[in-house]
């Protein structure tokens, strides 16, 4: 498993996070139980397979919501 993070824009509203949460929870490889989102900071936080999932396919999922990403981070 690996942690990622990943820097949103600001974030509006707790309809936001709850929205990026499910979209996050809902792919395959991705830990349901390690996904937070953090409104203060904007940050989405993670845990991942990466033989399953891969950032990018996290980070777009967000941008079909009509999320802007700052970056991503990703820690073995």
């Amino acid at each position: 498993m690996h942690k990622a993070t990943i820097q949103l824009e600001t974030l509006t509203c707790p309809s936001c996070v709850m929205k990026i949460e499910n979209a996050t929870k809902s792919l395959q490889g991705v830990d349901k139980d390690s996904v937070k989102v953090l409104f203060n900071s904007s940050r989405l936080k993670f845990d991942f397979d990466e033989e399953k999932v891969a950032i990018e396919d996290v980070e777009n999922a967000i941008k079909k919501l009509g999320y802007e990403i700052k970056k991503s981070q990703v820690k073995a």
